[in-house]
């Protein structure tokens, strides 16, 4: 093979499907595969190959012609409708037409019979790399800009690096905890890049933001007609972070029949679709977080205490920004620079500017502090921003103490 092909795609958690009605193809395609690595689903009709792909997860897909009952090209429309993922036709009786029927519609490859070991493994690894690559970036694009680094250098965060750094190349649970805005998902995100799952694609989900009705088809999918608006089979996020990590934001907000279910994923690693009867197996690393008492609610009655032991295996605290102060110039800093590639141009902020900053009490953290930050880019006139400046958006509020200065401050002005 080409040394340009990647070795540790042969590594990746979901199978090919092999979709073909002769059991001796089904069989040499699976040998081939496995002599290289890669792991097979087979079916021998398009209907059960359908049937599969809602079932699961796959990376790639043989799909023959030539096939009793649904055909191979209606069988490829209907998977480009419905999946996100390529095709290669094999063929015995291949013309030119039937070539350009497939790849007109949205084939990945054409391959005829009898089959070349050497074609069927370039064409699958670099069918397998595409689909990685296609993956990648639908959910990063859904996901939006991941931030590389948590900005600080106080004695909290030090020590938060160091937690990170010692759970994220471990599987264990992590429960992470603070405020609004402190940066829990940025945590999250830092433990997955740092974890053995880190090639792949962290899975989000927002508890807080989806309907109680709703979040059970969106963590663990459903079957077509489970209920009402349930037009065709979905997979749920589960199934997206399958052989990577799910990060449940605001967990303390999912309801307890929700939670059973989660439980019972992480002791098995298994669940059943909403209103399906088939147990789907997944290997999934999950990370929480929430602002709320867990153990409260427990005493409320709000939260499973199995649950809570089951994800606080590794508990990681993030600090409220009044405990960081020290931090803060390094933030502006940060924020600055961010919001003047994005054109809003270039600010200074003056030493009287950072120490105002420093003394406001924050109840919003860090979300709270770039918001201000971004608004001062905007609404300052000149190219420093000045104490006067930041006490005009701040207000009245209360003010603390100025913090003892130390080597991690920088009062002079950033730029």
């Amino acid at each position: 093979l080409p040394s340009e092909i990647d070795p540790n795609l042969k590594t990746m958690p979901h199978p090919v499907l092999i979709i073909d009605d002769e059991a001796a193809i089904r069989e040499s395609l699976s040998g081939i595969l496995a002599d290289e690595g890669f792991s097979a689903l087979t079916a021998a009709t398009a209907e059960e190959g359908l049937q599969l792909l809602d079932e699961k997860d796959v990376c790639l897909i043989l799909l023959d012609i030539w096939m009793p009952g649904m055909d191979g090209l209606e069988a490829l429309k209907l998977i480009k409708q419905r999946f996100d993922l390529p095709v290669i036709m094999i063929s015995g009786h291949g013309t030119i037409e039937t070539a350009v029927q497939a790849t007109r519609a949205g084939a990945f490859d054409f391959i005829e019979k009898p089959l070349s070991y050497d074609k069927i493994v370039l064409s699958v690894t670099k069918g397998v790399q595409l689909a990685r690559l296609e993956r990648e970036n639908r959910l990063l694009r859904e996901s939006g800009p991941v931030k590389t680094h948590i900005t600080g250098a106080s004695g909290c965060i030090v020590r938060l690096r160091e937690q990170i750094e010692r759970v994220a190349p471990t599987d264990a649970s992590v429960l992470i905890l603070g405020g609004h805005g402190t940066g829990k998902e940025l945590v999250a995100q830092t433990i997955h890049r740092h974890s053995l799952r880190g090639k792949q694609p962290m899975i989000e989900v927002n508890c807080a933001a989806i309907p109680e009705e709703l979040i059970e088809s969106e963590l663990f999918g459903h079957v077509k007609g489970s209920f009402t608006g349930a037009t065709d089979n979905k997979k749920g996020k589960f199934d997206q972070a399958n052989g990577s990590t799910l990060f449940l934001d605001e967990i303390g907000d999912m309801s307890l029949k929700s939670q059973a279910k989660v439980l019972r994923i992480l002791q098995e690693q298994r669940f059943e679709r909403v209103g399906g009867a088939r147990t789907i197996e997944v290997d999934v690393r999950v990370l929480a977080a929430t602002n709320k008492n867990l153990e409260e609610e427990i005493e409320h009655g709000r939260f499973r205490a199995d649950l809570f032991y089951r994800l606080n295996v590794v508990p990681i605290v993030v600090p409220d920004l009044v405990e960081r102060r020290a931090d803060v110039p390094l933030l502006v800093e940060e924020f600055a620079r961010q919001f003047g590639r994005k054109g809003l141009g270039h600010k200074a902020f003056a030493a009287d500017a950072l120490q105002l900053l420093q003394r406001h009490a924050w109840p919003g953290n860090v979300r709270e502090l770039r918001n201000l930050v971004e608004r001062l880019m905007i609404m300052t006139p000149g190219d420093t921003v000045t104490a006067a400046d930041v006490a005009l958006f701040l207000g009245g509020a209360p003010l603390s103490p100025p913090p003892a200065p130390t080597r991690a401050q920088d009062y002079g002005e950033l730029s």
